[in-house]
């Protein structure tokens, strides 16, 4: 009854549908395969509720407008047939009146394919090309950041060790498409010494436009992974859309995640690379992984730095190896660069950790992909624990790899030996068990049916001297 009373209710049908819009970037095809997956529209807004943003206000209200409308009809025409007896009123009547949710869930999404049909509105259009001359004339090193992870996390470390030296701007938080690039360059005062530029991957194509508006002189690609796959197809095809920015430079300037397996067969002979073992020329040694942060050393010659970074995990140490490889060779001192480190620190729901209880925390929910995985569960094995507990619901937009990258990562859990694994019931589940098995798992295992109810009351499930890694979230459009 509850499932009829959402659909049937106007305002609570028109608040689910925008809601599911919204949770999709407004984008018609996978709003449209929610939307007939859906089993109970009751339990839709399970995880968050609407932002009533200036556009899911207007969408919600033409819902309602839309719905009010054929109700009224289909009960006029009934009203004919039942005073005038007219016929066709008695059929058409009863089709309006049931069909009314299931009409305007998908007359909604009419306006949104022309709009992608359109492509860019003529104002962006305008902007984007405008930003292309601001680029052009800035006499900034331009930084371009791709990848298919680890991109906002680079620009922000960039940013922070940079900063301690030079002017630098930075695209703002994920802002990372043609139009936030046009917005980024109207901002700038002309005196910066760094720009660094996001770069987004959504389909083929996207980032050798990037490279051409905004025109850099070096390139970071942070790594290759499946994601975004319903656009790309392959990985393959992933990466070459990626590589077109080492393309544009012409091989120069460029520095490439020697650790993402992925990238490695688009690695060519005049790129850079970093890692945690040697990024350009530097060698690190006494590596120090702790809760509070990573510490260790970088050598060159005779040339010695020892840093500190309050950010968690050994997959870290390459990019702050950049950061400071990179900061040194762009002007500044060693000084410099080292309280640039100091102040690298977790982002929220990014391999953040903190205390709840007497249990240590490490929320790593923000985003996932099979390279973060392996990240996590190398941090899981490496940290000392009374007890290691791993939680996560699988990963996302992983098209036709979705089997084969859940079983790989059950065997990265399984190799991490954390003493309870707790998975979130939907479509990865049986995969991630799969992979769990395979390896041998002999730990405990906990398919948990109600995750907002688990994370909710984390505090019941964990004890002092635990240690629970969180990784990856689903939003409420994917089961």
């Amino acid at each position: 009854m509850s499932n009829l009373r959402s659909m049937y209710g106007i305002r609570s049908a028109a608040t689910i549908f925008t809601y599911m819009l919204q949770n999709v970037e407004y984008a018609p095809g996978p709003y449209v395969r929610w939307f007939w997956r859906t089993q109970d529209f009751s339990k839709v807004m399970y995880r968050r509720q609407l932002d009533l943003t200036k556009a899911a206000r207007l969408i919600r209200l033409a819902l309602i407008a839309g719905m009010t409308f054929q109700l009224v009809m289909g009960l006029l025409l009934l009203a004919l047939w039942h005073w005038h007896g007219w016929m066709p009123g008695k059929y058409f009547g009863p089709i309006l009146l049931v069909s009314y949710p299931l009409v305007w869930a998908h007359v909604v999404v009419a306006p949104l394919i022309l709009g992608r049909e359109l492509k860019v509105k003529p104002q962006q259009k305008k902007h984007i090309t405008a930003s292309k001359q601001i680029f052009e004339k800035h006499s900034a090193v331009k930084i371009a950041i791709a990848g298919s992870y680890g991109k906002t996390s680079m620009k922000e470390l960039l940013l922070t060790v940079f900063g301690e030296g030079k002017k630098v701007a930075a695209t703002p938080a994920n802002k990372n498409v043609a139009i936030s690039h046009a917005h980024f360059a109207r901002k700038l005062e002309g005196d910066e010494a760094i720009l660094l530029i996001e770069y987004g991957e959504g389909e083929p194509g996207d980032v050798r436009r990037f490279s051409e508006t905004t025109q850099p002189t070096h390139g970071i690609i942070t790594g290759l992974a499946p994601a975004h796959l319903d656009k790309y197809k392959t990985l393959q095809a992933a990466g070459e859309d990626i590589f077109s920015l080492a393309d544009y430079l012409h091989g120069q300037n460029v520095y490439i995640n020697a650790e993402s397996l992925a990238l490695q067969p688009f690695l060519k002979e005049q790129y850079q690379t970093y890692s945690a073992a040697d990024t350009l020329g530097w060698k690190v040694s006494n590596v120090d992984i702790r809760l509070q942060g990573t510490g260790f050393t970088l050598s060159k010659g005779k040339q010695k730095l020892a840093v500190h970074s309050q950010l968690l995990g050994r997959h870290h140490i390459g990019p702050l190896s950049l950061a400071v490889a990179l900061g040194l060779e762009l002007g500044l001192s060693e000084a410099q660069v080292k309280a640039g480190v100091a102040k690298t620190a977790p982002y929220e729901h990014r391999m953040f950790p903190y205390k709840l209880g007497g249990a240590w925390i490490i929320d790593d929910t923000y985003n996932g992909n099979i390279e973060g995985i392996r990240a996590g569960t190398a941090l899981l094995a490496e940290l000392p624990a009374k007890r290691k507990m791993y939680v996560t619901p699988g990963l996302v937009d992983q098209g036709n790899e979705a089997e084969s990258v859940h079983v790989e990562m059950g065997k990265l859990i399984a190799a991490a030996k954390p003493d309870k694994v707790v998975l979130m019931q939907n479509s990865a589940t049986k995969h991630i068990q799969a992979g769990l098995e395979s390896a041998g798992y002999q730990g405990e295992v906990q398919v948990e049916t109600q995750p907002l109810d688990f994370y909710q009351n984390l505090e019941q499930y964990v004890a002092a001297g635990d240690l629970v890694l969180m990784q990856n979230d689903w939003t409420d459009n994917y089961a």
